[in-house]
């Protein structure tokens, strides 16, 4: 069987709900440095409002899926990044607060039991503080993107050395 080598990386939010906006934001970022130093073959970069049945279709198939999403904790530290690993076969932990009604926990276990899960999925959260109508990010969330950007970066990049060692890719 050969492995497949798609990557999906997903940037989830409402680029018009401040914060909520850094999921783009952040696949933006990829985007422009893709301009001088180009992601691998097969890796797509994608945005959603979080629908579960959209970030289904988007992940589905993918060897590795990366998202990002903001993240309501309380008590807050905005700009603070938390990162969470999973495979096909690990259920999602309860209390990860996405911005979103229903959240990326709720598709992810949906895409489990249908069988569409990608082999290795990355979540990035980020803490947000305003949610509220309109576009920008607050400075401490803007300052988490390039950081954010680069170490997805470095993700795939280490998923792509451990694939052509043969390894099972993000284990």
């Amino acid at each position: 069987m050969a492995v497949s080598t798609r990557i999906a990386v997903i940037g989830v939010g409402n680029e018009f709900r401040r914060d909520d906006g850094v999921g783009p934001a952040v696949v933006a970022r990829l985007q422009a440095h893709a301009a001088d130093r180009p992601l691998p073959a097969g890796t797509t970069l994608s945005s959603s409002d979080g629908d579960p049945g959209r970030l289904i279709g988007l992940w589905e198939s993918a060897e590795l899926a990366v998202v990002v999403d903001a993240a309501h904790a309380h008590p807050g530290h905005p700009g603070r990044v938390h990162r969470l690993e999973l495979d096909k076969h690990e259920t999602w932990q309860p209390g990860a607060a996405s911005t979103h009604g229903l959240g990326l926990g709720e598709a992810v276990e949906l895409s489990r039991s249908l069988g569409r899960m990608p082999r290795h999925m990355i979540v990035y959260a980020v803490e947000g503080s305003d949610s509220s109508l309109g576009t920008g990010l607050t400075e401490a969330v803007a300052a988490a993107v390039e950081p954010l950007a680069e170490r997805i970066e470095a993700d795939i990049a280490r998923h792509r050395d451990a694939a052509a060692r043969g390894e099972v890719p993000g284990r």
